[in-house]
C-alpha cells in the first residue's frame, strides 16, 4: 500500500469544552457556540431542504454531497430533519468524503456533546467501519430510507470516482448531487481541498436546481462555486460569523459552459466501453432468474427500492444448488496488495458483516421437517495459517491490520485454540464479527417481503427481446412472464441464454460432508478455516452435526457424493486441528451423508455484475483496441436494454452476494454506486471482452 493509499486518521486534542480540534489543521471541527445550530443554519436551512423535502414524490431518492465527514454532525442532523419532512417512502442518500476520518473512540466521544441525536448516533457507530485504505464504505440505515457513502480520499479524487468515466464526454453519464454541504476545513487552514480540480467535479455531479452551501465566504470558494456552474450569493451567516455563502445552478446551459470552460481534453482518454447510456425502465418491475445467494439478494435490494419483483426458480423451492448447504462461511481472503480482487474482497466483508447484522442468531422454525433451525451465528471465524504460504500472508497483512481490531485479530495458536474452544495447531486470523450462515434459510428469510413473489418449479429456457423489455420462455418457447428489466442470477446456466452465451463462466464441483457431533467436538465455538472449513454443530431432525469441507474437484460434472471427498475433508481437518479430527475417526466414510454443488466462478474470480454486452457490438465499435490498447474511441459500451447478470461468487457468495445486490440494484435505479467507478468497472461483464480484444485473442 502507498502512503497515499493509507489512512491517517485524524489527529485532535480536546478544548475545555470537550469539543475536537484538528491538531493538523488548527481548526475546530464545529461552531464553539453551537455546532448542532450552525450545522441547521449553514446546511440545512440554506439548501432549502424544509421546503423541498415535504414536496418529494413516492419513491423519490434525495442525494447530498459533503465535502469532509468530520464528526458525522451534519449526516445526523440531516437524517434527524428528514425524518421530521420527508415522504416516508422516499430515500435519502448523503455521498460524504473524508481524508483524515476520526477513530471510532474519537467519533463517539464527539457526537456525545449531542445528547436529542443520541440515537442515531449510536446506529451510526453500530456500522462505522474500520478504515485500511482509501475506499468506499456503504452503510444503510431504517430498513434502507437512509443511506450513507463515506469515501476515505481527498475531497477532488473521492468525487471524481461518483463520475461515469473518465472520458471527458461521458463523464456526466452517472447519477447528480442535488444539494452540496461544503464543510471542509476553512480555506486558510486547508487550501489543498478548496481546488479547482473538486469544483470541476462537483459541476459534473450537479444538476439544474442543485444547491450549495457552505460556512465559508471565501473569494476561493465563490470563484470556485462560479466556475461550477453556480449562481453565488452571500447571506447572514452564523453567529459571530456575518457572511456566508448559499448557491444554486439555473440553467442546464451554465454546467454546460462550465464543462467546456474547465475540462480540457485529454491527450488520452480511456474507452469509456463501462458506460452504459440506456434510459431508466419507465416500470419499476423486474424478473430475476434464480432463487440463490444472488438472485435473492438482488431481488431483496430492488424491493427495499420499492420495485415489484418476481423472483422464477426451476426447483421445489430457493437455494437448492450452491446456495443451499446447511452452513455456510462468512469470510473474504484479505490481501496486502491493492488491486481490485482484493479490495472487491475488503469491501464485500465489511460490507456484509453490517448486512448480516440484524439475521445473526436468529431461529426459524424450518418446514416441512419441524425442526427448529439456525439461520446464523455470530460465532467469529478464525482463518487458520495452515501452510508456510498462509503465515507468511498473514505476516504480510500484520502492518495493513493490525489497528482493525474490531474486523480482524491476529492471534497465536494458544489464542487460537482459546477462541476455537478445541486444541488448535497454528495461529491465524480471527474475524470476531464473523461466523456461519445457513444460506439456505436465509434465501427464504430474504424473500419475505410484500413487494417479492416467488415462483417456483420453473425453468426458463431462452430469452426473447421484445420491443418494450424482455419476454422469458419455457422449452416450447411460449411465454412465462414479461418485464421491461431482467436479471440472469442461475450461476453457471446463464450460458444457456443466447445473450450471455459468451460469456467465461465455469463451475468447480464440490463436496460437504455432515459429521455427526461427539462430546468432543461439540467444544467447537468458532468456524474453523483452514484447507477447508468446519463450523460449531447444529441441530436437524437426526440430531447435532458439524458441516465441513468442501473439495475442489475441476473439471468433474458428477453430482454424486463419494466416500473418497468424504475422506479428502477429513484428512484437510487434521492439517490444522488433529484433536479434533480424532473426534470422528470412528465415523465410516462410506456412510457419510454429504452434499454436491457447482460453484460458480470466473477466469479472474471477481464475479459479472451489470448489465449484459451486446458481443457483436462490443466487437465491432471496440475493434481499434486490436491494435492500439490506447485507441481514441468516443462511444460508450452497447449493452442489452433492461438485461442484467450477477453470477460467478464462487466460494465467497456469502460475502460477495450482499455488496453485488447492492451494486446490481444501484446501477439499474441509476443512484450512487456503492463502489468505485473502478472497482464498478472491474466487475462489469463487458470486461472480458474488452480483454480479448486488446490481447487480440477475438
Amino acid at each position: 500500500m502507498t502512503e497515499s493509499e493509507r489512512v491517517h486518521h485524524a489527529q485532535l486534542d480536546w478544548d475545555a469544552e470537550g469539543q475536537p480540534l484538528s491538531r493538523e489543521f488548527g481548526d475546530v471541527y464545529f461552531s464553539r457556540a453551537n455546532g448542532l445550530q450552525e450545522t441547521r443554519h449553514v446546511f440545512l436551512l440554506h439548501n432549502h431542504l424544509t421546503e423541498r423535502w415535504p414536496a418529494l414524490g413516492a419513491a423519490d431518492t434525495f442525494v447530498i454531497g459533503e465535502t469532509g465527514f468530520g464528526s458525522g454532525l451534519n449526516f445526523l442532523a440531516a437524517w434527524q430533519l428528514w425524518n421530521q419532512l420527508a415522504p416516508s417512502d422516499a430515500q435519502l442518500h448523503v455521498v460524504s468524503v473524508e481524508k483524515f476520518p476520526l477513530n471510532k473512540v474519537d467519533l463517539a466521544r464527539a457526537l456525545a456533546l449531542w445528547p436529542e441525536l443520541d440515537d442515531f448516533s449510536q446506529q451510526l457507530l453500530t456500522q462505522y467501519p474500520e478504515f485500511i485504505g482509501t475506499g468506499f464504505h456503504r452503510l444503510k440505515f431504517q430498513q434502507d430510507r437512509i443511506n450513507l457513502t463515506l469515501i476515505i480520499d481527498d475531497a477532488a479524487t473521492g468525487f471524481s470516482q461518483l463520475l461515469g468515466s473518465p472520458h471527458p464526454l461521458f463523464s456526466r453519464a452517472c447519477a447528480k448531487i442535488d444539494a452540496w454541504f461544503l464543510d471542509g476545513f476553512a480555506p486558510a487552514k486547508n487550501p489543498q481541498m478548496w481546488s479547482d480540480v473538486l469544483f470541476d467535479v462537483i459541476g459534473q455531479l450537479s444538476h439544474p436546481g442543485t444547491t450549495a452551501a457552505t460556512f465559508s465566504a471565501a473569494g476561493i470558494v465563490k470563484q470556485g462555486l462560479r466556475r461550477a456552474g453556480f449562481t453565488v450569493k452571500k447571506v447572514p451567516g452564523f453567529g459571530r460569523k456575518r457572511e456566508m455563502v448559499a448557491a444554486r445552478v439555473e440553467e442546464a446551459a451554465a454546467l454546460a459552459q462550465s464543462a467546456n470552460d474547465a475540462i480540457k481534453p485529454p491527450r488520452y482518454a480511456p474507452a469509456p466501453w463501462a458506460v452504459n447510456l440506456n434510459p431508466l425502465p419507465l416500470q419499476r418491475r423486474a424478473l430475476v432468474i434464480g432463487g440463490g445467494l444472488a438472485g435473492c439478494h438482488t431481488a431483496r435490494a430492488l424491493a427495499e427500492r420499492g420495485w415489484q419483483v418476481h423472483l422464477l426458480e426451476r426447483h421445489e423451492q430457493v437455494a437448492e444448488e450452491a446456495s443451499g448447504n446447511p452452513q455456510g462461511v462468512l469470510y473474504a481472503k484479505l490481501s496486502p496488495k491493492q488491486e481490485s480482487l482484493a479490495n472487491f474482497n475488503l469491501t464485500s466483508l465489511q460490507f456484509a458483516l453490517n448486512h448480516y447484522r440484524t439475521f445473526w442468531n436468529q431461529s426459524v422454525w424450518n418446514q416441512p421437517d419441524k425442526t427448529q433451525g439456525i439461520m446464523a451465528q455470530a460465532s467469529g471465524v478464525l482463518q487458520l495459517a495452515h501452510d508456510a504460504a498462509e503465515e507468511k500472508l498473514h505476516q504480510l497483512l500484520q502492518e495493513q491490520f493490525d489497528h482493525a481490531k474490531d474486523l480482524v485479530r491476529f492471534v497465536d495458536a494458544q489464542q487460537a485454540s482459546e477462541l476455537a474452544g478445541v486444541p488448535v495447531a497454528c495461529g491465524g486470523l480471527y474475524f470476531p464479527s464473523a461466523g456461519w450462515i445457513n444460506p439456505h434459510l436465509l434465501c427464504k428469510a430474504l424473500v419475505q417481503h410484500p413487494n417479492i413473489q416467488v415462483t417456483c418449479n420453473t425453468q426458463v429456457m431462452s430469452l426473447q427481446q421484445q420491443h418494450d423489455g424482455w419476454s422469458l420462455c419455457d422449452a416450447s418457447g411460449q411465454t412465462i412472464l414479461s418485464a421491461s428489466t431482467v436479471i440472469i442470477a442461475n450461476a453457471r446456466d446463464a450460458r444457456a441464454f443466447e445473450q450471455a452465451a459468451h460469456l467465461p463462466i465455469k463451475s468447480i464441483r464440490g463436496q460437504v460432508s455432515y459429521l455427526p457431533a461427539t462430546d468432543a467436538s461439540q467444544s467447537l465455538k468458532t468456524v474453523l478455516c483452514g484447507e477447508g472449513y468446519i463450523g460449531p454443530a447444529y441441530p436437524t431432525e437426526q440430531g447435532w452435526f458439524h458441516c465441513t469441507g468442501a473439495t475442489f474437484n475441476l473439471k468433474e460434472k458428477s453430482s454424486a457424493l463419494r466416500a473418497e471427498d468424504h475422506l479428502t475433508n477429513i484428512h484437510n481437518l487434521r492439517k490444522t486441528t488433529p484433536a479434533l479430527a480424532d473426534a470422528f475417526a470412528e465415523l465410516d466414510e462410506q456412510t457419510l451423508n454429504g452434499r454436491v454443488a457447482f460453484r460458480c466462478t470466473t477466469p479472474d474470480y471477481l464475479p459479472l455484475i451489470g448489465p449484459v454486452p451486446e458481443r457483436e457490438k462490443f466487437l465491432a465499435d471496440f475493434a481499434p483496441l486490436r491494435k492500439n490498447a490506447k485507441a481514441r474511441i468516443d462511444r460508450p459500451g452497447c449493452y442489452y436494454p433492461g438485461l442484467y447478470i450477477n453470477v460467478g461468487h464462487g466460494s465467497r457468495g456469502l460475502a460477495y452476494t450482499p455488496l453485488g445486490a447492492e451494486l446490481l440494484a444501484a446501477q439499474i435505479c441509476q443512484e450512487v454506486l456503492p463502489v468505485s467507478r473502478e472497482l464498478a468497472q472491474a466487475l462489469n461483464p463487458g470486461r472480458f471482452l474488452i480483454r480479448d480484444l486488446v490481447r487480440n485473442k477475438v
